[in-house]
């Protein structure tokens, strides 16, 4: 099996993937949009990509993804939770420092302590963390927020662990591929709803639609359509597999109210 996922080595991604199978090939690749794409056209088996962080919320180019690469043939299957301990890495001495680099969320996560520690220092957003470890192995004058494994595989010293703002710290990441998974009886679906509508009442009939068949729902958001100011889609993961008679009613009556679903897929659920 080859799983694409986001590189280069030493990612948490990686660290997720191996978690789901240890014993696949990997295929890396330089942004979350390139692994969907990937597994979209084939490219490889299946995909793993982080779509949540407990600390920062959801991955907005993974919620972006879904609603362009999800199609009947590539779906959700899978998730996987794992703890996320950020370290600041070097290659030099701390007093050397003059920029901060990492990924975004790992940038997000840890804001206070570069607040705390560095004050104005410049800060360098990278396409992962594992990048940000790169290419600090090529200057003392760089540090790097990865992982442990990633001083590892670097070269790198680790000076500071666990920097993130609180210590329970978890990212989820989901498996794109296919075919959808039979029913377990501990299933998540997950679900892109457009009103196409804006009137009062329209998401509370959508919602009520899941109360009256007692369907509990773990996570609701709304995202911009990037059409129009104001104009939302709706990205919902309830309990339940698409098999089971009471998730197929609900989602035959949202259908008919909502301007778009969009079913991303329904797989076993990791905690």
């Amino acid at each position: 099996m080859m799983i694409g996922l986001l590189g280069p080595e030493g990612t948490f991604s990686e660290k997720a993937t191996k978690k789901w199978n240890d014993r696949a090939e990997l295929s890396y690749y330089d942004d979350i949009f390139d692994v969907a794409k990937a597994v979209a056209a084939r490219e490889v088996d299946c995909g793993i990509i982080p779509i949540e962080n407990s600390l920062e919320g959801s991955v907005g180019m993974t919620l972006d993804a879904l609603l362009r690469f999800i199609s009947d043939e590539t779906k959700i299957i899978g998730e996987i939770v794992i703890p996320i301990k950020h370290c600041l890495l070097m290659k030099g001495d701390i007093t050397d420092i003059k920029v901060i680099l990492s990924h975004p969320q790992a940038l997000a996560q840890c804001q206070q302590f570069i607040k705390n520690h560095f004050g104005d220092i410049d800060i360098q957003m990278t396409a992962s963390t594992a990048h940000a470890a790169q290419l600090t192995s090529k200057s003392k004058e760089m540090a790097a927020i990865a992982s442990e494994e990633s001083a590892d595989k670097y070269g790198l010293k680790v000076v500071l662990r666990d920097v993130q703002g609180q210590k329970e710290n978890y990212t989820r990441f989901i498996v794109l591929g296919g075919p959808t998974p039979e029913p377990t009886g501990k299933d998540k679906t997950s679900i892109i709803v457009y009103l196409r509508k804006d009137r009062p009442g329209a998401l509370y009939e959508i919602l009520g639609e899941f109360a009256s068949k007692n369907i509990n729902l773990t996570k609701i958001e709304s995202r911009p359509t990037k059409k129009a100011l104001g104009d939302y889609l709706f990205y919902i993961d309830l309990e339940g597999h698409i098999a089971d008679k009471k998730v197929q009613e609900a989602l035959n009556m949202v259908e008919k109210k909502a301007g778009v679903l969009k079913v991303l897929g329904s797989y076993p659920r990791a905690v």
